[in-house]
């Protein structure tokens, strides 16, 4: 049945940022799935875990700033030795920093590359290291952006950043295909998160956004559930380098 190539079972995944947000969202999709969870973050994880633990699953916790790449060990250990492998990765975390161009500082531009880009990478060639060797295969799923497909504005490092991500995916998937590892990645439209919190009070910019996004309304978490089940499942076994895009039809205006 069609169905079942959708569940988790028997599964693990980590998912980086998931302490609140997306992050959080798709964990509970996938937990809700079957999956049982390695969830990283920088701030407290107890509710999210307990909801996890709540619908029968397994949950453990790495508290990780991911601007450093030496967390990664840490995270990948521990889904082996607490878990027993790592079936499923989603490189959900991002950090964003908002400056005119020709202000830009270069520290804020090596925050947002060093999470958004180097540790993506880092982790990623990381637990593909340990999938090849399970030899089972996997899924890794990062978490791309509009402006993948964008310029944006007051951004450059979160689009330099993101525009990578997006090449990363199908770079990943070029040379992991053989392995029956499938790397894809999800852009979100314009989500009510933190990320966006400075925009969504600013009635200007809120108002141009709202007015070009055909739904009427800001994404939600809930609303990337459907799509990271949907990649980290069978179901989506003959995707891969694919960007899904989750944005309310923005991109189609």
């Amino acid at each position: 049945m069609i169905l079942d190539k959708f569940k988790l079972n028997n599964k693990t995944a980590i998912v980086t940022g998931a302490s609140r947000g997306l992050g959080r969202g798709m964990a509970l999709g996938l937990a809700e799935a079957g999956a049982d969870l390695v969830l990283v973050g920088i701030s407290d994880m107890t509710a999210i875990k307990k909801e996890i633990e709540e619908l029968g699953r397994r949950c453990a916790t790495v508290t990780a700033d991911l601007g450093d790449k030496d967390c990664v060990a840490t995270i990948v250990n521990t889904a082996v030795e607490k878990m027993g492998g790592i079936d499923i990765l989603v490189n959900n975390a991002g950090i964003i920093r908002r400056a005119p161009l020709l202000e830009f500082a270069e520290k804020d531009w090596d925050e947002v590359i060093n999470v958004n880009l180097r540790t993506l990478f880092f982790l990623s060639q990381a637990a593909a290291r340990v999938m090849v060797e399970q030899g089972r295969g996997g899924k890794i799923i990062n978490v791309a952006s509009m402006l993948s497909f964008q310029g944006g504005i007051l951004v450059p490092s979160y689009t330099a950043s993101k525009s990578g991500v997006m090449g990363l995916t199908r770079i990943f998937a070029n040379e992991l295909a053989r392995h029956n590892i499938n790397v894809n990645a999800i852009a979100p439209g314009y989500m009510a998160t933190d990320n966006t919190k400075a925009l969504r009070e600013d009635p200007k910019r809120s108002g141009e956004i709202l007015g070009r996004i055909p739904m009427g309304r800001w994404g939600a978490p809930e609303d990337l559930m459907g799509a990271v089940v949907f990649l980290a499942s069978e179901a989506s076994n003959y995707m891969q380098g694919h960007t899904l895009v989750v944005d309310g039809g923005w991109l189609s205006r």
